[in-house]
């Protein structure tokens, strides 16, 4: 395990990097030193070949997106430059080839939002709240939520959240769609811990192949998409993890896929 001020980083056994804010004080909010430790250590894990990216926060809060204590301070060049070191983490979460998870076990606000929006999978504890919230503030989301939200959960509710400025609970966001489920707040980290290690046990290539053909595919037409997925699906066939799936299943027993670095 390795530690920075505001970002603690653990790596298990299976692959799993447990990526967890950790500034409880303030929320988890996205100061300067936070949002550089956090773009390292999901730099680190991807270079690192991880299985699996897990991001959670430490307290009461997720994260209440970048921190306005410390932006009142700055000067307009210092505001961008924050504004513009955010949106490298978020980018790099999403740029990520391998699953990502966001754990919300609590207040996920603005910035905290965006980074949730960055990761495939979303689970959230029943009474957190989310939103982009920016609007209270006279600001718009500025790390990916005006163009990721609406791709999630349509672009009219998106502009409601966006334009009201008001965070919705976790049931509510389960039901349309922006998590992929809302549980009890105890059961939230062993919810993801399970499905992360579901992931962490299959492929790592073929993982990363269905991820990329399902984003790629997004941007295209149906049949180009048909194309894609046939043109990976060729490479999977004649790859060292299928033929290892192949054996497994002959033999009764839990595939070993890939390695593990």
């Amino acid at each position: 395990m390795s530690t920075e001020s505001s970002v603690i980083v653990t790596k298990s056994s299976d692959g799993i990097i447990d990526i967890r804010l950790n500034r409880p004080d303030r929320l988890n909010a996205l100061g300067v030193q936070m949002t550089n430790a956090l773009l390292a250590a999901i730099n680190n894990a991807v270079a690192g070949q991880a299985r699996v990216i897990v991001v959670r926060g430490t307290g009461r809060g997720f994260c209440a997106g970048a921190d306005l204590k410390e932006r009142r301070d700055m000067d307009e060049a210092a505001r961008v430059a924050h504004n513009r070191a955010i949106n490298a983490a978020v980018n790099a979460l999403d740029d990520a080839p391998m699953p990502t998870i966001c754990a919300i076990n609590g207040l996920a606000m603005g910035g905290g939002c965006e980074i949730a929006l960055a990761c495939d999978l979303r689970y959230i504890a029943e009474e957190a709240q989310i939103g982009l919230t920016e609007a209270r503030i006279g600001a718009i989301p500025g790390a990916g939520g005006t163009q990721r939200l609406p791709r999630v959960i349509g672009a009219t509710r998106a502009l409601e959240m966006i334009l009201t400025g008001e965070p919705i609970t976790g049931k509510c966001a389960a039901e349309i769609g922006l998590v992929n489920a809302a549980v009890a707040a105890d059961q939230l980290d062993a919810h993801v811990n399970r499905i992360a290690g579901v992931l962490a046990s299959r492929s790592p290539s073929g993982a990363q192949t269905a991820k990329r053909v399902v984003y790629n595919g997004l941007e295209k037409s149906l049949a180009d998409g048909l194309l894609l997925e046939g043109a990976a699906l060729r490479d999977i066939l004649a790859s060292t993890d299928y033929a290892e799936g192949l054996a497994a299943f002959a033999e009764r027993r839990a595939p070993r896929f890939g390695q593990i670095n």
